[in-house]
C-alpha cells in the first residue's frame, strides 16, 4: 500500500512541474509567478478566484487563448500561442493551486 501511494504521490509531482514547464516554455512566467503578484496576478490568487466557478477550466483555457483585459488591472494579457489542449492542461493546472 506504501509503494502505491508514494508511486501515486510520484506521479503527481510529476504532472505539476509538467505543467509548470509548459507555463515557462510558453513565456507565462515572464508576467506571472505561483505565488506573487508580478506584471499580472499570481496563479495562486487566479486560482482562489474562480475555484468555485462551475465552468473554470473552460474559461480560464479561453482567457489564455484569447487574451484578457480589465479583470486584475488595467495591463492586458495578449492571446497566448498554445493549443487548445494546453490552455485546458495550464488551466487544470492552475485551479490545482488553490
Amino acid at each position: 500500500m506504501k509503494k502505491a501511494v508514494v508511486l501515486l504521490v510520484a506521479a503527481l509531482v510529476s504532472v505539476s512541474f509538467a505543467d509548470q514547464n509548459l507555463a515557462q516554455q510558453k513565456g507565462c512566467m515572464a508576467c506571472h509567478a505561483v505565488n506573487a503578484k508580478n506584471v499580472g496576478p499570481s496563479y495562486a490568487d487566479i486560482a482562489k478566484k474562480y475555484k468555485d466557478k462551475p465552468d473554470a477550466v473552460d474559461y480560464l483555457a479561453g482567457k489564455i487563448k484569447r487574451g484578457s483585459a480589465g479583470v486584475w488591472g488595467s495591463i492586458p494579457m495578449p492571446p497566448q500561442n498554445v493549443s487548445d489542449a494546453e490552455a485546458k492542461q495550464f488551466a487544470k493546472w492552475i485551479l490545482d493551486l488553490k
